[in-house]
C-alpha cells in the first residue's frame, strides 16, 4: 500500500528532522470550535480504489507545513492507524500518517480491497497536533 512516493518521502523526512533539530516545541492553542471532519467518504460508505478523500475544516485556517500563522494548520490522515500518534510531538511520516504540508484539503489513495479506517489529524507548522487536538471521527469504509 505505497500511497507516499520517494520525493515526498524526502521532502516529510526533511521537514521532519528540521523540526526535530528545533527541539521542544510548545503546543499550539486550537481556536475555539475548530474541527475537521470528511467531506468524502462518509462513515460506511463503500467506494471503489482510487478513493477521493476531501477534508473539511470549520474555526481554523490552512497553512502549509513550516508557516506559521495564528489559527491555522495543515492536514494528516491516518490510514489504518489504531493508536493516536503522541500529541505532543510532530506527527510522524510513513505509509499510514499521510502529510498534506502543502495545504493540501483532498487527496486520492489506491487502497486494496476490504475494510479500512480514516481518520484526520491537524498540524501545526511544525506537525505537532494543536492543544487540544482537531481531530476528526475515525470512518470505516469498505473498498470494493
Amino acid at each position: 500500500m505505497s500511497m507516499i512516493n520517494s520525493t515526498q518521502r524526502l521532502v516529510l523526512s526533511s521537514v521532519l528532522a528540521a523540526a526535530l533539530v528545533a527541539g521542544a516545541h510548545a503546543a499550539t492553542p486550537a481556536p475555539e470550535g475548530a474541527a475537521v471532519y470528511f467531506v468524502t467518504p462518509t462513515d460506511g460508505q463503500t467506494v471503489s480504489s482510487p478513493v477521493t478523500v476531501r477534508f473539511g475544516l470549520e474555526n481554523l485556517g490552512v497553512a502549509p507545513a513550516g508557516v506559521e500563522r495564528e489559527a491555522t494548520g495543515h492536514h494528516h490522515l491516518l490510514v489504518d492507524v489504531d493508536e493516536m500518534p503522541p500529541m505532543d510531538q510532530p506527527v510522524p511520516a510513513d505509509e499510514r500518517h499521510i502529510h498534506f504540508g502543502g495545504g493540501q484539503t483532498q487527496t486520492t489513495l489506491e487502497l486494496s480491497p476490504g475494510e479500512h479506517t480514516l481518520q484526520l489529524l491537524v498540524g501545526d507548522h511544525m506537525h505537532v497536533p494543536h492543544e487540544p487536538p482537531v481531530m476528526s471521527e475515525k470512518i470505516t469504509i469498505t473498498v470494493e
